[in-house]
């Protein structure tokens, strides 16, 4: 499977195999795939990130080429780049058209939030920049991880109620539906997302907050201090009558670091997890270098 999933990748960016060179000067466009790079120790060859590349630190700090669905081409080509990497939500297409015919090799990362999306998407960037051994062995480690925690998740008894809360405008919450990352990964970790009548992401009404009866309130660090804080959230119209209630606990992550499905993906799904299902041990993982900021 891994040589086809190479074969494919090399077919989308046939300048690169067939010189045999390997690039030297890559952007990214989505932030687990600016990780990956890193982690395969390429990151060096970064010339240009999108804005959601904020980890690691030295990712945040390159030259900007604009928000992952609003790219430039000018601002793109600017940079000299010779491979740009990107995810399938990247845009608009008109710009990777425009790059393409500028004869820059594009290269689209395999959509999905599932752990073998993430596992393509490690082999995609290791056979562009000829680090196929490395990638090899990220994806074993990473996949290990993953398979750690889910065997970890109790495979019994009733399962968590958790609602994704992305950020409160006028006072109503913006919640995830079905088919989102938020909802894969507490799939993943073993509860079930406590919207389900839509896809995507909308605005939750108090009498849809009741109905949900959530057990978990999941949100990012950013959307939690852009309300002002855990109370501030409880405080909201639609959570009036759990807050009051004390059952409902709030849980917050970077949202890079929940969402970004790239090497963290694993730890990230633990934290999660084991936040869950606290009458469940669900050991800690073993410590990897692309946690740390600086690698």
């Amino acid at each position: 499977m891994r040589a086809v999933l190479v074969g494919l990748f090399c077919l989308s960016a046939a300048t690169i195999c067939v010189a045999g060179e390997t690039p030297q000067r890559i952007v990214a466009a989505g932030s687990g795939l600016t990780e990956i790079v890193h982690a395969l120790g390429v990151g060096d060859r970064l010339v240009g990130v999108d804005s959601t590349s904020l980890f690691p630190t030295r990712a945040s700090v390159l030259p900007q080429i604009g928000y992952l669905r609003a790219l430039s081409a000018e601002g793109i080509l600017s940079l000299r780049p010779n491979l740009m990497l990107a995810t399938e939500d990247a845009g608009p297409p008109a710009v990777l058209e425009q790059l393409r015919s500028a004869g820059l090799a594009v290269l689209r990362a395999r959509e999905g939030f599932e752990p073998e999306a993430v596992a393509a998407r490690i082999a995609m960037v290791g056979s562009a920049t000829g680090k196929e051994s490395e990638a090899a062995a990220l994806q074993a480690t990473f996949l290990s991880d993953i398979a750690r925690v889910q065997h970890a998740i109790p495979a019994s008894g009733p399962k968590p109620r958790v609602l994704f809360l992305l950020a409160a405008a006028s006072a109503v919450p913006m919640v995830s539906g079905r088919d989102t990352g938020a909802s894969a990964m507490i799939a993943a970790a073993g509860g079930i997302n406590a919207v389900d009548a839509y896809r995507g992401y909308k605005p939750l009404t108090p009498e849809a907050f009741a109905t949900a009866a959530p057990d978990f309130v999941l949100t990012t660090e950013q959307s939690l201090a852009a309300l002002g804080g855990r109370e501030a959230l409880l405080a909201l119209p639609a959570f009036a009558v759990l807050a009051r209630s004390g059952r409902v606990q709030v849980l917050s992550y970077d949202s890079i670091y929940l969402l970004g499905f790239g090497p963290r993906t694993a730890h990230a799904l633990r934290d999660l997890a084991a936040a869950i299902h606290p009458a469940s041990p669900i050991p800690a993982l073993p410590h990897r270098p692309w946690l740390e900021a600086g690698f």
